[in-house]
């Protein structure tokens, strides 16, 4: 009898364990795919906004993770990975635009020096004299972000450099992180005994190499979704899952519509808290676990700026919490990645943890606080030429301190031949995504798929 997998969730996550289920299994293999959308690549998606495609979802990748050059590689697709211009983010705090503070590790400075200009002389005073503070730290220890430089480095720090930085990535703040997830380097140089923060951050800080930091892909990463939907072969069932019951086979899916599916291995690739109703029965303490991960929310504004309208050659705009604008980041997607057609690009970001704006706020009010931002910052008056808005509820797993703990629960309490994948566990990117759907695959088969 041939092989018949199931995998519940079409986006990156769900695809990629397709994907190497396919290759594993071979090409007689049964995988049905379950996803209600009208469109695979869950928060990955991409649309025509001004005649040009635009991501509305993630945009990037690290370049230096191997994940994605090398899923590119095997598809066939490494001449569609571009990289970014270099052009350098901005920080707007206390009501002015700054440059985002360098010799640092996601905002936290390893001198003081690294941060003039963002903070006052008392905090300077601070940072500096912070190696001659005794230091108390448990290796293992997983902090707030905010706990463990506001202690070292004060709370503007935190506000003005750190969490603007960590707000861009999860939508989360410093408070709401775990120093393990934020900068796993960092944690690792402090279990090795680092003497102080500031020396920790030294350790921890890369060296500097040749090369662009981020990549993405042409035509939008549509064209990943496509490919890999293509290259898994997948039988896409277009109805979500109810329940994850065992069977004589192995597992019995039951999807919305009351229809029965069964499968010997099974891969979920859904939200945290999606999950947790799917396996309560058959994974208590698995189930419980994931309750337990918090997400926010997020909207997305994408405008088509005329042709020429003259926007600075920086990549963007992180904003500090606590200020007038009500982006919490601007993406200046024709200066990052280069012209794109004869329109200018801009995307910008709302939501933070804990609040209902995504949820609450209506279309025509969030582009009109986008056109407003961009005067504020920039003395920009112009009216865009296209436009979309995207929401992503509950899209944003917050790693919060004990994450690793959280996921090793997740994966510890699964039967052998169920699986899990998604953005909640291992990294929010695509790159730690697909490492995940890759795990999960081979949990499935033992196959070694990895690349």
């Amino acid at each position: 009898m041939k092989s018949a997998y199931c995998v519940v969730g079409g986006g990156v996550s769900g695809l990629t364990a397709a994907y190497r289920l396919r290759v594993a299994a071979g090409p007689d293999a049964s995988i049905t795919l379950f996803d209600p959308a009208d469109r695979l690549g869950g928060v990955l998606r991409t649309e025509r906004i001004g005649g040009v495609p635009v991501d509305l979802g993630a945009e990037a990748f690290i370049a230096r993770r191997p994940e994605v050059p090398a899923l590119l590689g095997e598809l066939g697709l490494t001449g569609r990975q571009v990289a970014n211009t270099g052009a350098r983010p901005l920080l707007y705090s206390q009501g002015q635009l700054h440059p985002v503070p360098t010799g640092t590790l996601q905002g936290i400075p390893a001198q003081a020096s690294a941060v003039a200009g963002l903070v006052d002389d008392a905090t300077l005073a601070r940072i500096a004299a912070e190696p001659g503070r005794p230091l108390r730290w448990r290796a293992g220890a997983d902090p707030s972000v905010a706990e463990l430089v506001g202690d070292r480095f004060g709370e503007q720090v935190v506000t003005r450099s750190v969490e603007p930085l960590l707000t861009g990535v999860y939508a989360g703040s410093a408070n709401t992180i775990g120093i393990r997830s934020a900068v796993p380097t960092l944690a690792a140089a402090l279990d090795r005994g680092a003497a102080s923060l500031s020396a920790a951050v030294r350790e921890a800080l890369p060296p500097p190499r040749d090369g662009a930091l981020f990549g993405a892909v042409a035509g939008g990463y549509g064209v990943l979704v496509d490919e890999l939907a293509r290259r898994a072969g997948v039988r896409w069932v277009q109805a979500g899952i109810e329940r994850v019951m065992r069977s004589a086979r192995g597992w019995d899916l039951v999807d919305d519509e009351g229809g029965h599916w069964s499968a010997e291995g099974v891969v979920l690739a859904v939200p945290a808290p999606r999950l947790g109703r799917l396996i309560e029965h058959v994974a208590p303490h698995s189930a419980a676990a994931a309750r337990r991960v918090q997400v926010a929310s997020s909207a997305l504004v994408a405008l088509a700026l005329p042709g020429g309208t003259p926007l600075p050659n920086q990549s963007g705009v992180l904003v500090a919490a606590g200020e007038t604008l009500h982006t919490k980041a601007i993406t200046l997607t024709t200066q990052k990645w280069g012209r794109r057609g004869n329109v200018e690009l801009v995307r910008f970001s709302f939501g933070r943890f804990g609040d209902q704006l995504a949820r609450s706020v209506g279309d025509d009010v969030l582009l009109n606080w986008s056109l407003e931002d961009l005067n504020r910052l920039f003395g920009i008056v112009t009216e865009p030429v296209d436009c979309r808005v995207q929401r992503w509820i509950d899209a944003m797993p917050q790693y919060g301190p004990g994450h690793a703990d959280l996921v090793a629960e997740i994966r510890g309490g699964l039967p052998a031949t169920l699986a899990v994948a998604g953005g909640y566990l291992d990294g929010i990117g695509v790159p730690a995504c697909v490492a995940a759907a890759t795990r999960a695959a081979e949990k499935l088969t033992g196959s070694g798929v990895a690349r």
